[in-house]
């Protein structure tokens, strides 16, 4: 029997054998800075040192994966700035009224800031959307069905982010208290995102979101799980 990788041509073998190691590195590098962060802000007895990485990780987390989509088009990148600034002033609307996520403020970690709300934040809303949609593309079912399970992987990330977030000066929650409503809040803003993510006309394929969203989620459960 002939093997059939040898009537491929050699050029596509050659850029799928690049494309994998690309991934590779990428993958790497992403579990390199987590590793490093983790076992920082886990056994340092100084933990500001590795806190002030947090927004270039969440930078270099996001570069990545936007450098394995395929075909950057323009609405790929309209779907990009809107998702980022939905989601920057959705955080701005919640932090002045209490009405979306419930009473709180947000601390030095995440960097500078714009209306008492870390720039960063739009972009972290860029990479969950992003990585929890592609995600359900997996599954063989409507749009909306992904869309809620696109929420859904959000939210018990979420879960496991809380704790975290409050240790290291993330955020602040009035009395302490990780209130119901931010899950549902997180949930409903979450969903639209999602709505719009499948609604947007771009290639929605990325090999480095599963190990992104694993990577996330690991590292997240493990920090709440030792604090």
């Amino acid at each position: 029997m002939t093997d059939p990788t040898q009537q491929l041509p050699a050029a596509t073998l050659v850029t799928a054998d690049a494309h994998r190691r690309r991934l590779r590195w990428a993958q790497g590098v992403l579990l390199l800075f987590h590793v490093t962060g983790f076992v920082g802000l886990a056994f340092s007895q100084d933990p500001s040192f590795y806190l002030q990485f947090v927004p270039l990780n969440l930078l270099l987390t996001v570069g990545l994966l936007l450098a394995f989509q395929p075909r950057r088009t323009p609405a790929f990148w309209s779907f990009c700035v809107v998702t980022m600034l939905v989601g920057f002033f959705v955080e701005v609307a919640g932090v002045r009224t209490g009405l979306l996520f419930g009473q709180y403020t947000y601390g030095a970690t995440l960097g500078l800031k714009w209306l008492n709300v870390p720039l960063m934040i739009g972009v972290n809303w860029l990479m969950l959307t992003y990585s929890a949609g592609i995600l359900a593309r997996y599954l063989p079912i409507p749009d909306f069905l992904r869309a809620v399970v696109a929420a859904l992987l959000l939210v018990g990330l979420d879960v496991c982010l809380e704790p975290v977030a409050v240790r290291f000066d993330f955020w602040r929650w009035q009395y302490d208290v990780i209130p119901l409503l931010n899950f549902k809040g997180w949930f409903a803003v979450s969903l639209i995102l999602q709505v719009y993510f499948n609604r947007v006309d771009f290639i929605k394929r990325n090999p480095l979101v599963p190990f992104v969203y694993l990577l996330q989620l690991l590292f997240f459960f493990g920090l709440s799980m030792l604090l």
